[in-house]
């Protein structure tokens, strides 16, 4: 009974609550020697708007069904923003992947999101409220979103997996991650003071 219960579905109630952003739809192709197979590429970003943000990205034959795997994919890839006063980062983040290089900055309250409309996207399902970005060099889509998911996640840029033969997990370059508060204090020589709590 108990196996039956942790396999049951995730009620409805719960998806209504959290952003759902399929942000590219494709159709793509993959080269073989007898011909040319197509398939329908997806990327959806998933946010519940109070720091919780993943996306997930899936191929099929059929676009709803790409969908629903590339949704799945990005509920397992869920992952914590850290957000000063719940509605901005920290201090300002400089990222880069492939060719598209984004630069994130916190702004006042009431500001609200100026930036790129894939980068507004993934902010408002991250449920930060006022920022501002720049994006320099290719503007692609995906180029985009996984350049401010490296930026947007904790720590620096994560490990790669190795090579597969016991290689070792090298640093994936290119951008420095989110500060957390602890540095922004160190840097700055004070404690910063949550101003909602005066």
């Amino acid at each position: 009974m108990a196996g039956a219960e942790s396999s049951a579905p995730i009620p409805a109630r719960e998806f209504a609550k959290l952003h759902v952003y399929p942000l590219v739809t494709r159709r793509v192709a993959q080269q073989t020697g007898k011909g040319k197979i197509h398939s329908m590429y997806v990327l959806v970003v998933v946010g519940d708007g109070r720091g919780l943000v993943g996306y997930g990205e899936a191929k099929d034959e059929e676009v709803p069904v790409a969908k629903e795997k590339a949704l799945a994919k990005a509920l397992r890839s869920l992952d914590t923003v850290a957000r000063f006063e719940d509605r901005t980062v920290w201090s300002e983040i400089e990222g880069k992947f492939g060719a598209t290089k984004v630069i994130l900055r916190p702004r006042p309250v009431g500001f609200g999101l100026r930036c790129n409309p894939n980068v507004h996207q993934v902010l408002k399902a991250a449920g930060i409220k006022d920022a501002s970005a720049k994006v320099w060099g290719s503007r692609n889509p995906l180029g985009v979103v996984k350049c401010l998911f490296r930026m947007l996640t904790a720590g620096n840029a994560p490990l790669g997996m190795g090579d597969g033969v016991g290689g070792p997990g090298r640093r994936l370059d290119k951008g420095s991650g989110l500060r957390t508060k602890e540095a922004v204090e160190r840097d700055r020589g004070r404690k910063l003071v949550d101003l909602r709590t005066l």
